[in-house]
């Protein structure tokens, strides 16, 4: 087809043409139909799908000043843990009548600014950031909106305007005290480089009191990377009785180099992962690893922004959700 070819958009004027009503009454159909007999609803409909007609959700929105859609940003959509959060925001969102609008920022601040900005520009109702904004001006940015932002899965005495998260750096410590009450002091780290994995490796290593060998991979991480982490950590520390995984998917290729290697987990080597996936359970021997409710971090996010606009004032700024150390058998000294 031609450019000189190509159709024009269905408008809501050739809908009403086609249901043989007026302009009024078909948007009243669409819009308010509470005022419009059903079999008039019926006709415009008819002619809706007759047209193929889209509603212009931007135009009705200008006259509202609400787009009735959210915007969140995750570094990556495979990683497993920010899996229930996003499932969980979208339905609370779409109970409430907003859609979501995802974007994946691969872990790099410069990259996650240029999408605030485009997201921004859609003008949506809601911004929901996984992490903490770093940059002055995004802060600055989002600051002047004037809509809610709910920063998640971290947590700070200064969000940007709320938060619902955790502390890394507790769940490093918490690891760590659990690791030396086991009795093990030959312990190792394997982390991606993503900020967040590298504030519970700074937690772990402030409970032990010393630091410990660790091996860095590029975030996400993955099986292959948790077989090359480990590796690496052997050729440091042969003796090694303990590793403690930022991922779960990290620590799922630790099982799998321990077991080519032909180490019983856990009686030679223990590993504890993070994030409980969904595989964690089901993994051989069963992983040990530090649960995060990531479906709550979704309900509480959507329910922030949900609350602004229905003038819910007595909502809490910051939700800290917690954590807890989800002891399986590759931990478990009796195993």
């Amino acid at each position: 087809m031609t450019p000189s070819t190509t159709p024009k958009s269905v408008t809501l004027h050739d809908v009403a043409r086609a249901a043989g009503v007026s302009l009024i009454t078909a948007s009243r159909a669409l819009s308010n139909p509470a005022v419009v007999s059903a079999a008039t609803i019926a006709r415009v409909l008819e002619a809706v799908e007759a047209t193929g007609y889209i509603p212009n959700l931007l135009a009705g929105g200008l006259k509202s000043r609400r787009s009735m859609t959210v915007a969140a940003l995750v570094p990556a959509i495979s990683v497993a843990q920010f899996l229930p959060t996003v499932q969980a925001l979208t339905e609370a969102l779409d109970a409430a009548g907003y859609q979501l609008i995802l974007g994946q920022s691969g872990y790099d601040h410069s990259r996650e600014e240029a999408l605030l900005n485009t997201m921004i520009s859609r003008r949506p109702d809601g911004i929901v950031v996984t992490g903490l904004v770093h940059s002055p001006a995004a802060q600055q940015m989002l600051r002047r909106l004037g809509i809610p932002v709910v920063e998640t899965w971290d947590l700070s005495d200064q969000p940007v305007d709320r938060l619902v998260g955790f502390s890394h750096a507790q769940v490093g410590e918490a690891v760590a005290r659990y690791f030396l009450a086991q009795g093990w002091q030959r312990l190792g780290i394997a982390t991606g480089d993503d900020e967040r994995a590298l504030v519970r490796r700074q937690g772990f290593i402030t409970a032990v009191g010393r630091d410990v060998p660790t091996a860095r991979v590029p975030a996400p991480s993955n099986l292959a990377l948790g077989r090359r982490a480990l590796a690496e950590l052997l050729q440091r520390s042969p003796t090694l009785q303990a590793v403690f995984c930022s991922s779960d998917q990290l620590a799922h290729g630790v099982l799998a180099e321990a077991q080519s290697r032909g180490l019983r987990v856990p009686q030679d080597l223990a590993v504890c992962g993070f994030g409980d996936a969904d595989f964690a359970a089901h993994t051989e021997p069963s992983l040990s690893t530090v649960h995060v409710d990531g479906a709550a971090i979704g309900r509480h996010a959507a329910q922030l922004i949900i609350g602004h606009w229905s003038g819910e004032a007595t909502q809490p700024r910051v939700i800290d959700v917690g954590f807890r150390i989800v002891e399986r058998r590759s931990t478990l000294r009796a195993a």
